[in-house]
């Protein structure tokens, strides 16, 4: 990915998961926005793009954070939101192991409480070690905690995927978090 398309990942990260309003954009309850809005709204603030650098960042980009409608005329965010969006996420069961990269200057509070969803409306967890040290290497020294996910299923915790495979859930107490990783 480009530099370019990596400023243009962010803010349509921005725009589309925590702030659609900065820019005049409005999503509808599912989290959609019409392309053509989007590209005006973006246009008006001075970010000059059009539909064929937006497609090339949801398809280049390695986390897959936005998708496009099946018909191809609208875009959202495939999680991460701040703002309340329904996703329309299904339940499922999780694999028996998941993981969440953070840093060492946060292990203090997750021992105490846990994993929290903190400003988003799901804890973010990944299927393999190394894509969450990705994501605790952003925010200082990594941790990788491992979460026992089917443990937590079976005791009631509700899951879901994303469609770019970003395991979701509320919460995670701190009795799931049976092993860290560095």
């Amino acid at each position: 990915m480009s530099k370019f398309e990596n400023q243009l990942s962010r803010f349509l990260s921005l725009v589309l998961r925590h702030d659609p309003g900065s820019i005049g954009l409005q999503l509808d309850e599912n989290g959609w926005a019409k392309l053509t809005d989007l590209i005006a709204c973006m246009k008006t603030h001075g970010k000059r793009v059009d539909d064929a650098m937006i497609l090339r960042v949801v398809e280049t980009s390695d986390k897959q954070r936005f998708r496009l409608s099946d018909d191809g005329l609208s875009i959202r965010a495939n999680q991460g939101h701040s703002i309340a969006i329904d996703l329309k996420l299904e339940e499922m069961a999780p694999p028996q192991w998941l993981y969440h990269g953070t840093a060492v200057k946060s292990m203090p509070a997750i021992v105490r409480e846990g994993l929290r969803k903190q400003s988003r409306q799901h804890v973010h967890l990944s299927v393999d070690r190394e894509t969450a040290k990705k994501v605790g290497s952003r925010h200082g020294k990594p941790v990788v905690l491992e979460i026992a996910a089917q443990l937590m299923a079976q005791h009631g915790y509700r899951f879901y995927r994303a469609e770019n495979g970003v395991w979701l859930t509320d919460h995670v107490p701190p009795d799931y978090l049976n092993q860290r990783f560095s």
